[in-house]
């Protein structure tokens, strides 16, 4: 849950972007959340002419990232862009994105013909009423504390292999363990650069896969990391061991552990999971959920998805609510007919 200081800063705080008005009559479907999944989800609602409204916070994962890479026709797009037209193909089908925070999402009563209700709620106070909810938050990456570290995040220190492994090829990469994860990881960076190195900074690291790692050049480093070194201009040229050493390096890669953005939504019971890559949101075919008309889709609930893989869950989930809601309207259609005859009138 949003703490007051932050609903008094949302109140007040400008739009990174053109924010619609919020509507005030019952919509189809609120996306709670703007990214890849969320405007795809949207995208695909709106073009099947249904009232949706998009909540985003303005605050994507790969904000800091320079460009988007691994989708076909968008790799090497700037994140912002493809938001930015992401947010007017929605719109131009009708759909609506306001810019907020979601401070609280739950049931509500049922409508007179049964259908769902949910109320969603932001900092500023607005509330609006929807017959769906697409849940599509994405996720927070939890940093080493490392001083310096999260300074260089999304640049010099890196995640993902296939978002940003081609931009630092061949350059001296260490990768600063988290855990079990961190083994798969140094594999795949190796693939990219013949100078690496692996820095256990505290965790298991067992005689096979030191083996398998001398096999490839990869040299070992169990001594703490304590910080990060920069060059006068910022530059991250190396990293300071517990013993005084600094080891020279222009990449970190670093498997963060993560975790599903989950603040606000825990009116509508949703189940969470822990993997081994962090807690996320548990989901089912087509981003279903185990709450009736809550669905789940890209980080929040499938934590190493990445921008295509987001888009397309967004559009999986969009569909099936689609679905659902021409369910409903003909079952609300049925009781209608059935509540006009003459039999009804007599009873």
């Amino acid at each position: 849950m949003t703490d007051k200081g932050t609903q008094e800063a949302m109140a007040v705080a400008t739009p990174p972007y053109a924010s619609d008005a919020l509507a005030e009559q019952t919509v189809d479907a609120v996306v709670i959340g703007g990214g890849a999944a969320g405007l795809n989800g949207a995208l695909i609602l709106a073009r099947s002419r249904r009232s949706v409204v998009v909540i985003d916070s303005g605050s994507p994962r790969n904000a800091p990232a320079e460009a988007v890479h691994g989708v076909i026709v968008l790799d090497g797009t700037p994140p912002s862009e493809v938001l930015r037209q992401g947010r007017e193909q929605v719109r131009q089908y009708g759909g609506h994105v306001v810019f907020g925070e979601v401070v609280s999402a739950e049931r509500a009563a049922r409508s007179a013909d049964g259908d769902l209700r949910f109320t969603v709620t932001l900092a500023d106070g607005h509330r609006i009423t929807a017959r769906r909810i697409l849940v599509a938050t994405g996720l927070t990456d939890v940093l080493p504390q490392v001083p310096g570290l999260a300074e260089h995040w999304g640049h010099s220190v890196v995640h993902c292999p296939y978002c940003h492994g081609w931009e630092v090829r061949d350059e001296p990469i260490g990768i600063l363990a988290t855990g079990p994860a961190s083994i798969d990881h140094a594999y795949l960076f190796r693939q990219l650069t013949e100078d690496l190195t692996y820095f256990t900074h505290g965790t298991d690291l067992d005689e096979d896969n030191r083996t398998r790692f001398a096999a490839r050049a990869i040299r070992v480093i169990d001594t703490p990391v304590t910080g990060v070194v920069n060059r006068e201009d910022g530059a991250l040229v190396g990293v300071r061991l517990a013993d005084g050493q600094v080891v020279a390096r222009r990449v970190l890669a670093v498997a963060a552990p993560m975790q599903a953005r989950t603040q606000g939504l825990e009116g509508l019971g949703l189940s969470v999971q822990d993997t081994p890559k962090g807690r996320s949101f548990a989901s089912g075919v087509a981003g279903t959920t185990e709450v009736p008309g809550v669905w789940v889709a890209g980080n929040a609930t499938d934590l190493v998805a990445q921008v295509g893989a987001s888009a397309a869950a967004g559009a999986l989930a969009g569909a099936d609510i689609n679905r659902m809601l021409a369910i409903a309207d003909t079952d609300a259609a049925l009781q209608g007919i059935a509540d006009a005859s003459p039999e009804a009138a007599t009873r």
